[in-house]
């Protein structure tokens, strides 16, 4: 009984795709600037002008990390915004013969739901298929852009499979064909290079809070070079080149700055652990659950990514189970976590939708250990077998494997 209790209250977090917990670097940062430089940056005081000395420092400090120019940082209230400050502040300004923008079937709601919306205001959107792994075909991108074509935004790295694209040769592209790229970062910035000169990208959004940083601050690059104008989703008192009116939330964005430099610091070490327990949980899963599918690409996937098909089962229920076991993951990507329906990016992979309603995403971060895995390991197969064995769903996995022609 007693190893029971203390099973339940283990505290294993792999999630971090939805957000990440603040190093205590970064919070020790912020706390100073809660307690010491409160002012406005907009204040022309003694106090206001160590703020805005700050703010600026910070906007140096992130431009360095990206190889930008200080003016080239936008700093928003989060990844969301970021995108939608990209994309519409991009369309907005779009002569009437410039109407036409290209996505993919896998991005992020942010990205999906801001081009739903210019849709909705006449402009035409191209959402590009990608392949079983969730890799765009280059050639697919080249043969859809045509002369109305102002906008790309493909994601660097899949927040729910991991999936990592070619963005330097989506770049390439786009540069050849003079159309501006945008890519959503969020989930690459622990992890992946994010030199804007080496990934060659027009705008570029990031997301403080999936970068072990504070929420509700994020930020857009926008190239200079690229002479881009955007028309503003905020107006009022002009900070920020004019592009997102009110206060700058310092706080958050000393913190983002701070957590940026202790990413870069520690990528490539990070990087390198986690790829080996990300394959010890796949290794893990594979040999002791049957009837399971990895979903996104088994190499070019981020290193803290394991997405899972769970066959006969709902992800919900393997959710509740584990959580009563002291282990936090998810069914995709928490911004739609509010509805039942299978991920729509598991769903643009070919997975059946009896499948990807069986799909668990687990996201390692900084604290997991090799003891966290091997626990995982040890209670999920016990956990899977008994919702199998209550579950009134029986699939044949052989013609499901033949369906979805895969081989894990």
């Amino acid at each position: 009984m007693n190893k029971q209790i203390k099973e339940k209250t283990r505290n294993i977090y792999l999630d971090n795709s939805a957000t990440t917990r603040v190093e205590p670097e970064v919070k020790k940062e912020m706390d100073f600037y809660y307690e010491e430089v409160y002012g406005n940056p907009g204040s022309f005081h003694s106090l206001g002008l160590k703020a805005k000395k700050s703010l600026k420092d910070a906007r140096n400090r992130i431009a360095n990390i990206l190889s930008a120019k200080p003016k080239e940082i936008i700093f928003t209230g989060g990844g969301t915004e970021s995108i939608n400050l990209a994309i519409k502040g991009l369309a907005e300004v779009q002569p009437k013969e410039k109407n036409h923008i290209i996505t993919t079937t896998i991005e992020h709601h942010a990205v999906l739901d801001t081009c739903e919306y210019l849709e909705k205001k006449g402009f035409k959107v191209t959402y590009l298929n990608v392949d079983k792994q969730g890799i765009l075909d280059p050639e697919d991108l080249k043969k859809a852009i045509k002369k109305e074509t102002f906008l790309v935004s493909i994601m660097y790295a899949n927040n729910e499979v991991g999936t990592i694209q070619d963005i330097k040769k989506i770049s390439s592209i786009c540069k050849e064909k003079n159309v501006k790229f945008h890519t959503d970062a969020c989930q690459a910035s622990l992890y992946l290079d994010i030199n804007v000169n080496n990934l060659g990208i027009d705008m570029m959004s990031l997301n403080a809070s999936k970068t072990r940083g504070p929420k509700g601050v994020g930020l857009l690059y926008v190239r200079s070079s690229s002479i881009l104008k955007l028309e503003p989703l905020i107006h009022g008192g002009g900070q920020e080149r004019g592009l997102r009116s009110g206060t700058e939330n310092l706080q958050g964005i000393m913190g983002f700055a701070k957590a940026l430099e202790l990413a870069e610091k520690n990528k490539e070490k990070e990087s390198k652990r986690l790829t080996i327990l990300r394959n010890r949980l796949i290794k893990g899963i594979k040999e002791n659950t049957p009837k399971t599918f990895l979903n996104g690409h088994p190499a070019k996937r981020l290193p803290n990514n394991v997405n899972i098909s769970f066959l006969d089962i709902e992800g919900e229920s393997i959710l509740l189970y584990l959580d009563a076991k002291g282990i936090y993951a998810s069914s995709g990507s928490a911004c739609t976590s509010k509805t039942l329906d299978p991920s729509h990016v598991i769903l643009a992979l070919g997975v059946p939708y009896e499948i990807a309603h069986g799909s668990i995403r687990f996201t390692l971060g900084k604290e997991t250990t090799e003891q966290d895995i091997d626990y995982v390991v040890k209670v999920l197969p016990p956990i899977v077998k008994h919702l199998r064995e209550i579950s009134p769903f029986k699939l044949d996995e052989k013609e499901i494997r033949k369906k979805m022609e895969l081989v894990i």
